[in-house]
């Protein structure tokens, strides 16, 4: 470990968006802060966007690193389409605000993040990690440091992987974020697969570029990344019935296993000293499924928690205080089982084969979507309005 000009308050690892807003915010409260950024860089194009709700727009609004247009998109209604008829349709309008969420380019949002965590005098980017009262851990789900302090990373390995990708479609998006619950035929395989793929709007308002989440079985995967760009956008078009009409691959595949995950616990002592404390955010402290595109907008929740918790401690209380850290623990890990018990139910349950099931989902959808008060608290829900705000 290295010596800063400057003791710092807090060591962040990991400089993604998680690391760098919460590194920001905490150099607002006067902190400190080391920020430990990996030299190593991507060799491929990131085809990464995030759904993010309004308390993530208004906590990135306040840092001034809101990207526009056309990096951002406002998603003005979501539809979702079931196995056998059942459909889902949220629009803002009907939820009385202006727009459901936003998708963001992740290259554009970090640029943002990386300028201004450059003319923070509070914070200084470090190669290597540096002793802090408090070590705060967002290096993402396979996190080196978690495994090095002994935290337990409980995961369920969902049967899918998520093949993501950027496409140009002949007609505009409108504005909406399209999913569809469905079923291939994997070769090898004697059963019919569940398969979740979502069309997310990109490039602004009247744009025609999309983001593609295919959530399909390994197998399936490897058929689909293995196909030329020519095929792989006829497979996908015929997935979706040409909903956008024809599309066309504007960048290259990647593909990731899927997993539901959760650190035992968030917060600890670091070993070998009674000073040092430490607490995990974002990714390396859980990961969902991407069906409910909810995984940043869960992870900058958790740190606008710490950064309540910090801001509103006692004066005599330090920042190792493992009394002060389990207000932080305690207040995401309710939130964070939530939000997975919802994920993993709905993954679950269109993972069920034979008409029974069929009946059963599509019928709660179709009855969901005349809901009323219920359909309107899930939408709030996914909008951030209950998450823990900064103001």
């Amino acid at each position: 470990m290295r010596v800063m000009a400057n003791p710092p308050d807090i060591c962040i690892r990991g400089a993604g968006i998680v690391g760098r807003t919460l590194a920001l915010l905490l150099a607002r409260e006067r902190l400190n802060v080391a920020l430990v950024e990996s030299p190593t860089k991507p060799t491929v194009p990131d085809v990464r966007a995030y759904s993010l709700n309004g308390a993530a727009m208004a906590m990135l609004q306040d840092l001034r690193c809101w990207p526009d247009s056309p990096a951002v998109t406002p998603v003005h209604r979501m539809q979702v389409w079931g196995d056998h008829g059942g459909q889902l349709n949220f629009g803002a309008q009907e939820q009385g605000v202006g727009e459901l969420n936003w998708m963001v380019d992740v290259p554009v949002l970090e640029a943002l993040l990386a300028a201004a965590v450059k003319f923070q005098p509070h914070i200084e980017v470090v190669p290597a990690p540096v002793a802090a009262p408090l070590t705060v851990v967002c290096e993402g789900r396979a996190s080196q440091t978690r495994a090095e302090l002994g935290v337990a990373f409980d995961i369920t390995h969902y049967e899918q992987h998520a093949v993501a990708a950027r496409l140009v479609c002949e007609q505009t998006h409108e504005g909406i974020a399209r999913q569809w619950f469905g079923w291939s035929q994997v070769p090898g395989l004697s059963q019919p697969q569940a398969e979740i793929l979502a069309l997310l709007p990109l490039s602004g308002e009247g744009g025609r570029e999309v983001a593609l989440v295919w959530s399909v079985h390994p197998l399936r995967a490897q058929e689909l990344m293995a196909l030329p760009p020519e095929s792989f956008a006829g497979e996908l078009g015929q997935a979706c019935g040409l909903a956008l009409g024809r599309m066309t691959l504007s960048a290259e595949r990647a593909v990731w296993p899927l997993q539901l995950a959760r650190a035992e616990r968030w917060i600890g002592a670091m070993p070998g000293t009674a000073k040092q404390s430490f607490a995990l955010a974002g990714d390396a402290a859980h990961a969902l499924h991407p069906l409910a595109g909810q995984g940043l907008n869960v992870g900058l929740a958790d740190v606008a928690e710490l950064v309540r918790v910090i801001r509103a401690k006692e004066f005599w209380r330090p920042l190792n205080d493992l009394k002060l850290l389990r207000r932080y623990e305690r207040a995401r890990q309710a939130d964070v089982q939530a939000m997975g018990l919802v994920t993993d139910g709905l993954q679950r349950l269109f993972a069920q084969p034979g008409p029974v099931w069929q009946n059963l989902r599509n019928w709660g959808m179709r009855g969901f979507d005349r809901s009323g008060p219920i359909k309107q608290w899930m939408t709030q829900q996914a909008m951030g309005k209950t998450s823990s705000g900064l103001h």
